[in-house]
């Protein structure tokens, strides 16, 4: 991923000297599991822990001639431990050590992810509290619906947020799982317990059953986790957005003092951050797909999901993670114009309160159907007039005759829309 989308805690796990790292761990864990058999002297086994590291650059130049990054590393840690190098990676696959180590890695990258959610979901339950009772419209098929409260909003994001963090939580679960059991799976030439010993240390679990590589389901599950937690992501980004229209002007991406919208016009404030996060969240959703197709290998294993991982599972985590941070960035700045969302609410000249008196009317005697015609038709006639909706329904002798004054003007009360918001946040524990 490039420096732009890139933030160091994450970019760092999966940097060359990290897996390197992890690779070596993977090898030597190995080395003392075997040596607990009996397979490695003691002598040896300490030379190698006493000896063993590798150079980077170098293993880059040794791949150029073998055309195989595992022997390179081996080869270059060979360079540095000497005569008892010969232990080392004995009766394991390059998979053993690619995958035990790729897990290590992912998991530490999930940490991270796990980490930003929690963040947000604290923002996001200070949001939704300092709002529970803002009232503005809500919408459906982007027309004015009935009255809601900005915080409801918010609440629903941070409930939504809850359920990506227990996916991830799940998919961490999946992916932290090791495998030191050989070409094809069958513990051939490694027993078991080092595979347990080799887990064990390096936080893992021990496959139950593998073929030469961990089964690439796992790393779907985790792909598809962060997709879904990307998506959610730009679902909340992209109704800022809409939002932020000039028309409707309820919330605004903070835009600071030295900040420019556009070369050609000075006015301009974009929510760009929200359309960053827009754009990125697609490329989460593409990776996820990669990772899909990447369950079918031929046989026992081939190599057409390696080249692919080594993009996607880096890019994927290194977005998010920047997705995420970006975005609890947008909601802490978040500009909410309150003034606004009633002035835009009264646009409509009340006929959003029409269900309120479909119920009203029902409740008096009359069929739904009956009601029905007679609210809308008040309703499409007060927008023909430019009239308040209360108005043509005073104008009107059908409902006039079965509702009184008071009756009336309790319809129009916006307290009957959010009566019930200290009920839900309680249930949601917000």
């Amino acid at each position: 991923m490039i420096d732009r989308y890139s933030l160091p805690r994450m970019s760092a796990i999966w940097s060359e000297e990290n897996k390197f790292r992890k690779m070596l761990d993977a090898e030597l864990f190995a080395c003392e599991a075997l040596a607990k058999l009996g397979k490695i002297p003691k002598s040896s086994l300490f030379q190698i822990q006493k000896r063993a590291r590798f150079d980077v650059k170098r293993i880059n130049e040794i791949e150029k001639e073998t055309n195989h990054d595992v022997i390179a590393f081996i080869k270059n840690v060979s360079e540095y431990v000497g005569e008892d190098a010969k232990f080392i990676h004995m009766g394991l696959t390059s998979s053993d050590v690619l995958d035990t180590a790729l897990s290590a890695q992912m998991t530490e990258a999930c940490d991270i992810i796990i980490d930003d959610v929690k963040k947000l979901l604290s923002i996001l339950r200070r949001k939704a509290r300092r709002y529970k009772k803002s009232v503005m419209i809500g919408r459906t098929h982007s027309v004015h619906a009935e009255p809601m409260t900005f915080g409801l909003k918010m609440a629903l994001y941070h409930e939504e947020m809850k359920r990506n963090l227990q996916r991830l939580v799940r998919a961490r679960e999946t992916i932290a799982v090791g495998k030191i059991s050989g070409a094809v799976g069958t513990y051939a030439n490694i027993e078991p317990s080092v595979e347990e010993y080799v887990c064990k240390k390096m936080g893992l679990k021990a496959a139950r059953i593998s073929t030469q590589i961990l089964q690439r389901d796992r790393h779907a599950e985790f792909l598809n986790a962060i997709a879904i937690t990307g998506t959610c992501l730009e679902k909340y980004a992209t109704e800022f957005r809409l939002l932020q229209h000039t028309e409707i002007g309820e919330v605004e991406e903070y835009f600071s003092s030295t900040q420019k919208g556009s070369s050609a016009m000075p006015h301009k404030k974009n929510p760009i951050l929200c359309e960053r996060i827009a754009g990125l969240a697609r490329i989460l959703r593409a990776n996820a797909l990669v990772s899909m197709d990447n369950i079918v290998l031929w046989h026992e294993r081939d190599i057409s999901h390696s080249s692919a991982e080594r993009v996607i599972l880096p890019d994927s985590t290194i977005l998010l993670d920047y997705i995420l941070n970006k975005f609890m960035d947008i909601v802490g700045h978040l500009l909410v114009h309150e003034d606004r969302m009633i002035e835009n609410l009264n646009k409509s000249g009340g006929v959003v309160f029409s269900g309120r008196l479909l119920l009203e009317l029902v409740g008096k005697g009359l069929t739904r159907n009956e009601a029905y015609d007679k609210v809308q038709a008040v309703a499409f006639r007060a927008k023909k007039d430019a009239m308040p909706f209360k108005d043509a329904l005073l104008a009107d002798d059908g409902i006039r005759s079965v509702l009184n004054m008071d009756e009336i003007e309790e319809i129009f009360d916006f307290k009957y829309h959010v009566k019930h918001v200290d009920r839900i946040f309680r249930k949601l524990g917000i």
